[in-house]
């Protein structure tokens, strides 16, 4: 039956698309994603309640906990279905990836399917003007093109290879439980919390610029092969970076659109 699929997808974004898709072909199968992001935060545990707080300390970010609850719910049905499970991924986001591995190493020898998109190339442009470009999550997409295109029939069984190895590589990340997980020839490696820094750095200038000019500018060079971060993060290290007299800023920090930035007088942006 139809309905005892459930498709588990790593972005809410993402979810809200698929789940536009499946209406769109008339089947009535369940999607659910996950609203918390495991590319960084401690994972060992990813405790709801250690990783609010550490959100709030790293990131000065509040209100995290209502993130980690909709985290609970999303474990407790995708691991409590006991039918046909479909996750959806690319390995070209940090998010999708993080949170597919923790999907894995909870559910032990569990059977699951999956529509790996990592290698996927779509066109995209007005009346189909050829634009090839990779996916880097399954939220770029348009409904009508999943639904069209019947993506969810791509689906593939995962072998105990892919399994012991994506496990493998979870069990190296949670052991080193570092703050950031970034992409690195195809795989999650850990990072620092200063990682971002030089490159937040190297877009700011002897001139005031926008906040958020310099995020997007980082975010644009950081999505070169993958979705490394988010504006979140990085603005959390512009703000570390103020504190540390690397940065100087005029305006409200609190938010990237109404505050300014620029390198110290005699500061470059390696100092």
């Amino acid at each position: 039956m139809s309905g005892s699929i459930l498709h588990v997808v790593f972005n809410m974004s993402a979810a809200a698309t698929l789940r536009a898709a499946l209406q769109q072909a008339g089947r009535d199968e369940r999607v659910i994603g996950l609203a918390d992001s495991l590319s960084f935060g401690p994972i060992a545990p990813p405790d709801p309640a250690l990783r609010t707080a550490w959100v709030d300390q790293e990131l000065e970010v509040s209100g995290w906990d209502e993130v980690g609850g909709q985290a609970i719910a999303f474990w407790d049905e995708a691991l409590s279905h006991h039918s046909r499970r479909i996750a959806w991924l690319t390995r070209r986001s940090t998010q999708e990836y993080a949170g597919f591995l923790e999907l894995l190493w909870r559910l032990g020898d569990e059977p699951i399917e999956i529509v790996d998109f990592t290698d996927a190339v779509v066109r995209a442009g007005d009346n189909g003007a050829p634009n090839p470009h990779q996916v880097f999550s399954l939220g770029e997409l348009k409904s009508s093109i999943i639904s069209d295109n019947q993506l969810w029939s791509f689906r593939q069984d995962l072998t105990s290879d892919i399994r012991d190895a994506c496990r493998g590589q979870w069990a190296r990340l949670r052991a080193e439980n570092a703050p950031f997980r970034i992409l690195r020839d195809g795989e999650l490696v850990s990072a620092p919390i200063t990682h971002f820094d030089p490159l937040l750095l190297s877009c700011a200038t002897a001139e005031w610029k926008k906040t958020a000019r310099i995020i997007g500018e980082a975010l644009c060079e950081t999505c070169t092969d993958g979705m490394q971060t988010g504006d979140l993060q990085l603005f959390a290290r512009v703000r570390a970076l103020v504190a540390a007299a690397r940065l100087e800023y005029r305006g409200d920090l609190l938010h990237m659109h109404r505050s300014e930035l620029r390198l110290p007088a005699g500061a470059t942006a390696t100092a």
